[in-house]
C-alpha cells in the first residue's frame, strides 16, 4: 500500500463520523462519578415509579368502579405539586442539595410503604390513597428543583447538554417499557406486589444517592422565604429568553396533550386494540430521539431548535387528529414524542447552561410548574373540546392552535430565536462560574498539602505558620464545591 494513502478510505471515515454523531454521548457518564449514581438512581426510581403510577389508579377503580374517583387523583396533586415545587425551589438554593434529595426520597419510599400497608389490609381504605397520591405531590415538588439543579453541579459546563440526553435516555425508555411492565405485575400479581417492588426501587435508589458528594449552597445563598421564591419569580421574569421557554412548554401542553381523549379516539377508529399503543407511540418516538441524541452536543442555537420542535410537536398531532387511519394516529403520535424530546433537551440545556447556581433551585421550581400543570390543564381542554365538536377534532384543532402559539410567542420573544450559547452573557458568566469552581476544586488538594507542609516546617523550626495565607489559594476566595 502506498505510504501516501490514508488508512481508510473517506467514504469510510465520514460513516464512522456520522455514526458517532447519533450514538448518545457519553462524556458525562466518563466525567463524573457522582453522574454515574444519579443516573443510575434515577433508572431505578423511574420504573418502580410506573408500578405505582399503574396501581394506583387500578386500585381505585376496583374499590369504586367510578371513573370520577380516578380522575380526582389529579386534583388532589396540582395545589400540592405547586405549592411546594415553588418552596422546593428556594430551598435548592439554600440547602444542600444532596441531603434535600436523600430526605425526599426517603420520605416518598416511606409513602409508597403506606399504600402497600393499605393495599394489605383485609379491606383496603379509598381515602389513604388519595391522602398519600397528594403527598406524594409534595415530596416531589421538594425534591424535584433540588434533583434538577443537582447536574450542573455534579457533571462539568460543556457536558451539560450530553448530560440532560442521557437523562432523558433512560426516562423515554422506562416510559415505554414501565407502564408494559406494571400491567402485568398487577394484573398477575396484584397492586400489592407492585407497591412492594416500588419500595425496594427506592431503598436502591437511596443506596446510590447516599454514595454522591455533598453539594452545599453558594457562599451567602438566600434563606428560604416567600420573598426568596418572589425573588425567583422575578429573575424569570427579567430573562426574556427564559420566559419564552416557559410559554412555549405551556402552550405546546395546553393546546396538544390529548391523552385524555385516547380511549375515545381508539373506539373512534374502530381499533379500541390500539389504546396501548397510542400511550406509548410518543414515549417511542421520544426514546429513538434520545439514543440518537449525539448530535444535539454541538447544537448552539437551542431558542431556536425549541421553536421548531414545538411547532413539529404541533403539526403532528394536527395529523394524528385529521387522519383516519390508527397506523398513520400511531406515526403522528410517535413523531410527536420526537419533536418533544427535542424540545426538552433545548430547554433543559438552555436552562443550566445560563442560569446561575444562586437560582438555579428556584428556576427548577418555575420549571416544574411549567411542565406538569401544562398536561393538566391540556387533559381538561381537550375532554372539553371533545365533547363539543368531536374526538378528532379535538385533537388536530389542538395541534394546530399550538403552532400557531408557538410562532406568536417566538415573534413576541425575539431573545429567545437570538439566544446563542456562544454569545449569550448569562451563558458565559455561567460557564466562567464553573470554570472557577474547577479550577478551585482541582487546587484545593495542592492547597491543602502545601498547607500541611507549611505547618509541619514551622513546628521543626519552632515557628507556626499554620495560620500564614497559602500562596496556592488568594486570601477571601472559598472554594465553592
Amino acid at each position: 500500500m502506498n505510504v501516501d494513502e490514508p488508512p481508510h478510505p473517506p467514504a469510510l471515515g465520514r460513516a464512522r463520523s456520522a455514526l458517532r454523531s447519533l450514538v448518545p454521548d457519553l462524556s458525562p457518564w466518563r466525567a463524573s462519578r457522582d453522574f454515574r449514581y444519579l443516573w443510575t438512581s434515577g433508572c431505578v426510581t423511574s420504573f418502580g415509579s410506573f408500578l405505582t403510577l399503574v396501581a394506583v389508579p387500578m386500585q381505585i377503580k376496583e374499590l369504586t368502579g367510578s371513573s370520577l374517583a380516578v380522575g380526582l387523583i389529579g386534583a388532589v396533586e396540582l395545589v400540592p405539586l405547586i405549592v411546594f415545587g415553588l418552596w422546593g425551589g428556594a430551598l435548592a438554593d439554600a440547602l444542600d442539595r444532596r441531603k434535600l434529595v436523600l430526605r425526599a426520597e426517603a420520605a416518598l419510599g416511606l409513602l409508597a410503604g403506606l399504600l402497600l400497608v393499605n393495599a394489605l389490609l383485609p379491606h383496603p381504605l379509598l381515602w389513604p390513597i388519595y391522602l398519600v397520591a397528594a403527598l406524594v405531590a409534595a415530596a416531589d415538588g421538594l425534591q424535584r428543583p433540588a434533583l434538577d439543579s443537582l447536574t450542573p453541579r455534579l457533571v462539568p459546563h460543556r457536558h451539560l447538554a450530553a448530560a440532560f440526553a442521557l437523562k432523558s435516555l433512560y426516562h423515554n425508555a422506562a416510559s415505554v417499557a414501565g407502564p408494559a411492565l406494571a400491567g402485568v405485575v398487577v394484573a398477575f400479581a396484584g397492586v400489592q406486589t407492585a407497591y412492594a417492588l416500588d419500595v425496594l426501587t427506592f431503598a436502591a435508589s437511596l443506596l446510590l444517592l447516599v454514595r454522591i458528594r455533598a453539594v452545599p449552597p453558594a457562599t451567602g445563598a438566600e434563606r428560604p422565604s416567600v420573598r426568596a421564591v418572589l425573588t425567583g419569580v422575578r429573575y424569570a421574569w427579567s430573562r426574556k429568553d427564559l420566559l419564552g421557554t416557559y410559554a412555549i412548554d405551556v402552550c405546546a401542553m395546553l393546546f396538544a396533550y390529548p391523552v385524555a381523549v385516547f380511549p375515545f379516539l381508539a373506539s373512534d377508529l374502530g381499533a379500541d386494540w390500539a389504546l396501548g399503543p397510542m400511550y406509548a407511540a410518543s414515549a417511542a418516538g421520544a426514546l429513538l430521539v434520545g439514543a440518537t441524541s449525539g448530535w444535539t452536543s454541538r447544537v448552539h442555537r437551542h431558542g431556536r431548535l425549541l421553536v421548531v420542535a414545538a411547532v413539529g410537536w404541533g403539526a403532528a398531532m394536527a395529523l394524528a387528529g385529521l387522519s383516519g387511519s390508527v397506523w398513520v394516529v400511531l406515526l403522528g403520535l410517535a413523531l410527536a414524542g420526537g419533536a418533544d424530546e427535542i424540545s426538552g433537551l433545548a430547554r433543559s440545556t438552555m436552562w443550566n447552561q445560563s442560569i446561575p447556581d444562586g437560582v438555579r433551585g428556584r428556576m427548577a421550581g418555575v420549571e416544574l410548574l411549567s411542565y406538569s400543570v401544562g398536561p393538566q390543564l391540556g387533559q381538561v381542554r381537550a375532554g372539553t373540546v371533545a365533547g363539543l365538536v368531536g374526538v378528532r377534532a379535538a385533537v388536530w384543532t389542538g395541534g394546530v392552535a399550538c403552532v400557531v402559539a408557538v410562532l406568536a410567542v417566538a415573534a413576541a420573544l425575539p431573545r429567545l430565536l437570538a439566544y446563542d450559547d456562544r454569545t449569550d452573557p448569562h451563558a458565559a458568566a455561567v460557564r466562567a462560574e464553573h470554570e472557577r469552581a474547577e479550577r478551585e476544586a482541582e487546587r484545593g488538594p495542592r492547597a491543602d498539602q502545601a498547607t500541611d507542609l507549611g505547618t509541619d516546617q514551622g513546628t521543626d523550626q519552632g515557628t507556626d505558620r499554620s495560620t500564614e495565607p497559602n500562596p496556592e489559594t488568594p486570601t477571601g476566595t472559598t472554594v465553592a464545591l
